[in-house]
């Protein structure tokens, strides 16, 4: 079961997975620092280098802990840094992870990096980790992130009213979605589709 928090290297045609390390922070940094979509997420704005820096610590941190396994994500056409992503609330006893923490600079969003990210995030779950249940969730405010979710072929399981509280004071309600390891071959076979292979 260590294989669940093993770090790994994820390469598509588009997109390499990193495992998250302090040398991205300048790479983050150029593409997060003050963009809104990190109204919607648990950690605040990001203004600075320095609140960067304190965010991969943060997220390194917890991949030590074993609860989590982050991913730089490098555009491997001009081999610069498109955002991040991880694998959260990693359960190896109940064969379940969460998809999630995941954001794109401005350049990389709508563009084939994130469909093919959660191609190569699933197909490691599933194939690799035989993962029997992958979860999504979001801010039900974010409704971009819904339709993307929803688009790649997860069912919507519900929403978690007043789930969380955000470092605004805002208290969120998180649309929680899944695919199941039974559901893998026709999600899969429409991320295909989409990505056009």
């Amino acid at each position: 079961m260590t294989t669940w928090i093993t770090p790994v290297t994820l390469t598509g045609k588009h997109a390499r997975l990193e495992p998250l390390s302090e040398a991205h922070i300048s790479g983050l940094t150029e593409i997060g620092v003050g963009q809104n979509f990190w109204h919607f997420m648990l950690y605040g704005d990001m203004t600075t280098e320095a609140d960067m820096r304190n965010w991969v610590l943060d997220i390194m941190s917890r991949g030590q802990q074993g609860t989590d396994l982050p991913f730089a994500v490098i555009d491997l056409a001009s081999g610069r840094v498109a955002g991040a992503t991880r694998y959260l609330n990693i359960m190896p006893k109940d064969r379940g992870l969460e998809i999630g923490g995941t954001w794109y600079g401005t350049d990389f969003q709508r563009t084939a990096i994130n469909t093919e990210c959660k191609y190569l995030l699933m197909t490691h779950a599933f194939e690799t980790l035989h993962a029997i249940r992958v979860q999504l969730k979001t801010d039900s405010r974010n409704e971009r992130s819904q339709k993307a979710i929803e688009r790649i072929g997860a069912k919507k399981e519900g929403v978690l009213r007043n789930h969380m509280i955000l470092s605004d004071g805002y208290i969120r309600h998180s649309v929680f979605y899944s695919i199941l390891d039974t559901e893998w071959a026709g999600v899969k076979t429409n991320l295909e589709a989409i990505m056009g292979r």
